[in-house]
């Protein structure tokens, strides 16, 4: 109770221990573990005072909570149901509305429309065939009967006070698009961590178009009267969030030809804020969320993939080539975008850069780095070096392998101050180890000095060289070696231009 975690000793044997590596396969969290939780747990209240003693008008409007799923665990599902029943304040929550998305698992059936049944204002809308989580929620948006809409995952847990805050938002401004704090439940315990709001996390994104946290700035905290008050976000996580109908609508919904999951958060926060609306993000409202370790879905990378060069063509502009350059520039086959091309125009939407500038203004677009792209090692031109690190991870290691020309883990960006940087990760030497680590303004342990002529790659901390060696299994590593100019330790960036190094790091 009260969000607690549950423990399952390591030492399980038997059923019990296939049915923990069951549920981890069909959720990608521990199901056991849900399933010995009650559906109606009761939860602390996560707010703070300020928000407790904030009187919401009664004449708000009422709203609609539409849950699509696919396959979902029955407890979770059901956990997500009844947190929104026993934490919602009546008069503003009209119905409930469920979205199956042609789940093929047997709980999701008959033992699915007997609960359901004996829970008030909730309805089951059943689609004839998989359509995907965006598609999914355009079918409920549709069928929902308020002005407000408001989407969750099916695996969440709302806590005290969470709806009227959300609504209060919209109320005021009708093109105002709201997502509550996600707070943190373990998959493996359950545990409900709330997000400090003191420590309050806003929506970003990367290059390589990743939906990604990050810190509230200085200068914005620096301004916030209440830290628990709203605050505008440059994107919304997608999973959890309210908007007006009609707005949405407005909007043209989401991409119809979006497959299953992936970019639909991007698109949505990136035409709210260029065709005249907000993004918020709205302290009050606590909601929990269960981050899965895998998307438990097949297809679910190409998908993302497709989406996102989709949602390139339509809305990023020029600022595309930063993507593409990422994906080695194979677009693959992403459908014909010219209906939603025609729509932003319709909608009279701002410029991509408009967006960079009033809304993402922190946001570094890689146009004038030292270099950008594959590193490759001059002893053979097709091995490289590689990030094994996935975003959002803190630390990771790198690898040396060989070179696919497409991007991705083999990306690099060689900044003007001299890093050799990862999506938001540098090349680091700690503890006598080549590894990546948070980028860091400060650290001359992340400053690499390339020298063309001789292409040996200085660590400027050290003042040895970065080399390539070989363990036992002949898995190749980059290691740090006193320079010596031999073959090992020559490299080759593609896109190098030492004029656009800082003159401190070419008087190195």
């Amino acid at each position: 109770m009260l969000g607690k975690a549950v423990h399952v000793k390591d030492d399980v044997k038997g059923t019990i221990r296939m049915l923990i590596k069951k549920g981890w396969q069909d959720n990608a969290f521990n199901q056991f573990v849900s399933d010995l939780i009650p559906f109606g747990r009761t939860l602390p209240d996560f707010r703070e005072d300020w928000c407790k003693q904030r009187k919401s008008s009664l004449s708000l409007p009422e709203v609609t909570i539409i849950i699509c799923f696919h396959n979902e665990a029955f407890s979770t599902l059901l956990r997500t149901i009844r947190s929104v029943l026993h934490y919602s304040h009546k008069p503003f929550l009209r119905e409930i509305i469920l979205v199956d998305d042609f789940s093929t698992m047997l709980h999701l059936k008959s033992r699915l429309d007997a609960r359901i049944q004996k829970l008030p204002s909730v309805r089951l809308v059943r689609a004839k065939r998989r359509e995907g989580l965006i598609r999914s929620r355009i079918i409920g948006a549709k069928e929902a009967s308020t002005s407000i809409v408001l989407f969750l995952d099916s695996h969440c847990e709302c806590t005290e006070g969470w709806l009227q805050p959300l609504i209060e938002r919209i109320a005021e401004n009708n093109r105002t698009v709201v997502s509550p704090v996600i707070d943190h439940i373990d998959p493996s315990t359950f545990e409900y961590v709330a997000q400090n709001p003191k420590d309050i996390q806003l929506g970003g994104f990367n290059w390589n178009l990743n939906f990604i946290w990050k810190s509230l700035p200085r200068k914005i905290a620096a301004k916030r009267k209440k830290f628990a008050a709203p605050v505008k976000t440059p994107t919304i996580a997608g999973g959890l969030f309210a908007i007006n109908k009609d707005f949405f609508e407005h909007l043209g919904y989401y991409d119809e030809d979006f497959e299953i999951w992936g970019g639909e958060n991007l698109e949505l926060s990136f035409k709210v804020w260029m065709c005249g609306g907000t993004l918020e993000i709205v302290p009050c409202s606590h909601v929990g969320h269960v981050y899965r370790t895998t998307f438990p879905y097949a297809g679910a990378r190409e998908n993302a993939k497709r989406n996102s060069v989709r949602l390139a063509e339509v809305w990023l502009d020029d600022y595309a080539k930063y993507f593409y350059e990422r994906i080695g520039y194979l677009k693959g086959d992403f459908g014909d975008v010219s209906q939603r091309q025609k729509l932003r125009k319709r909608l009279k939407c701002n410029t991509f850069e408009w967006y960079l500038n009033n809304v993402c203004s922190d946001m570094v677009v890689p146009n004038n780095t030292a270099a950008r792209g594959q590193i490759y090692t001059t002893g053979s031109h097709d091995m490289c070096l590689n990030a094994n690190a996935s975003p959002p991870d803190g630390t990771s290691d790198v690898l040396i392998k060989p070179c696919h020309h497409q991007g991705g883990h083999q990306f690099w960006l060689y900044t003007r101050e001299g890093r050799l940087q990862f999506d938001h990760l540098c090349l680091d030497f700690l503890f006598n180890v080549i590894t990546l680590f948070t980028c860091r303004n400060l650290a001359d342990t992340q400053i690499w000095l390339y020298d063309i002529k001789t292409k040996l790659m200085l660590h400027v901390n050290t003042q040895d060289c970065l080399s390539v060696v070989a363990n036992e299994k002949n898995d190749m590593r980059p290691v740090l070696e006193r320079c010596s100019g031999k073959k090992t330790q020559k490299w080759y960036m593609d896109n190098f231009n030492a004029n656009n190094l800082i003159p401190v790091i070419n008087l190195l």
